[in-house]
């Protein structure tokens, strides 16, 4: 399973295929003409075609007993490769989803086939989905049937500047939506409930709930309120993103949003829960990551080193159901979800080279 059996060349050309196929998550034209790129991939590595769920792929049984897990859908609306195409620079590449996670998948699909060419991949799947980066609603519960019952899942998520993932937190969103009343702001603005007002009030509080020593992050995200510059706003929205390593965390600030009650007198206040996946504890990684850096050593590869990390994964939704779960093991380089985002293409081999051992150790 040596680095030297992938070819970097052929591996970047894959790269740039994918990336040149922009897939923004919702945007059904653009996920189909990049599902079309992810399959012919797979046909032609591992010479067979994907069984299609909706708009996620599957190579493999139902059920495996070692399953790889992927996304092709990226956070980039189509026409970012417009102004920042796909571009090698030395060992250097760079173009929207490069990083996270387009070059994990074609590391993922090269890894895969040179275990079917030298052993086979009986009990070993493959599933790429379109949705994680918007919380993974249409393809949860493909994930947790796919994966239930194995004894091993490998994520081909983003390394975290070249370690593994071992832990992640979990996450939570809500949408507080606040209902005032309207007045003019010039003739009776007494009248009026300023919802932007009461939406002020709501930042704070929810700021408030952020616990940094435990490792508890709660973001007001995205705020609108208003319509004119001469009405009492009568509506308003807020997003709020929490992530905690504890899962207690997650229920404290639970309990506070679902109780959450309105500032001022007139004002309603709804909350709405989205997306939510629990931690991926260490207990749930630490057994393949050893065996992860015992392979290393045996391949001749640069030492591993394992991260806790903010970002949730599928990964997260699998470690909930107690299966044995190890993230990151896809792309080295930087700047997920950034406009410097980039890969070492020289640590495609080595990375299809490290899935490659594990998966025939695993199976």
């Amino acid at each position: 399973m040596s680095p030297d059996r992938f070819d970097q060349a052929v591996m970047t050309a894959d790269l740039g295929t994918l990336v040149s196929a922009e897939s923004p998550s919702g945007e059904p034209e653009a996920l189909a003409r990049c599902r079309a790129e992810v399959a012919a991939l797979g046909e032609r590595l591992l010479g067979s075609s994907p069984v299609a769920h909706g708009e996620h792929l599957r190579w493999g049984p139902e059920r495996p007993k070692v399953l790889v897990l992927g996304h092709y859908d990226t956070v980039w609306p189509v026409g970012t490769l417009a102004r920042r195409p796909f571009t090698v620079d030395g060992h250097r590449a760079t173009g929207p989803g490069c990083f996270d996670m387009k070059a994990g998948l074609v590391q993922a699909f090269h890894a895969l086939s040179l275990v079917a060419r030298t052993g086979g991949l009986e009990g070993v799947g493959l599933l790429v989905t379109s949705d994680e980066e918007t919380g993974s609603a249409t393809s949860r519960g493909l994930i947790e049937e796919t994966a239930g019952s194995a004894t091993a899942v490998l994520v081909a998520e983003p390394s975290a500047d070249g370690a593994l993932k071992t832990s992640r937190k979990g996450l939570a969103r809500y949408e507080l939506e606040i209902t005032g009343r309207a007045a003019h702001t010039g003739l009776d603005p007494q009248k009026g409930v300023n919802a932007a007002v009461e939406l002020a009030h709501q930042i704070l509080a929810v700021s408030a709930l952020a616990a940094p020593e435990r490792g508890t992050t709660v973001t007001p995200s995205v705020a609108a309120a208003g319509t004119t510059v001469n009405t009492v706003p009568d509506s308003a929205r807020l997003a709020v993103d929490v992530r905690a390593f504890d899962r207690a965390e997650l229920d404290r600030v639970d309990r506070w949003m679902r109780n959450r009650r309105p500032v001022l007198p007139g004002v309603r206040l709804a909350v709405r829960e989205g997306a939510r996946r629990g931690p991926l504890r260490r207990s749930a990684s630490f057994g393949l990551f050893q065996r992860a850096v015992t392979l290393s050593v045996e391949l001749g590869l640069p030492p591993l080193r394992e991260a806790a990390v903010g970002g949730g994964s599928d990964g997260n939704l699998i470690a909930a159901l107690g299966v044995p779960t190890l993230d990151g093991l896809g792309a080295v380089g930087g700047g997920a979800h950034s406009e410097d985002e980039w890969v070492d293409l020289r640590g495609m081999p080595e990375r299809a080279a490290l899935l490659a051992a594990l998966l025939t150790r695993l199976r």
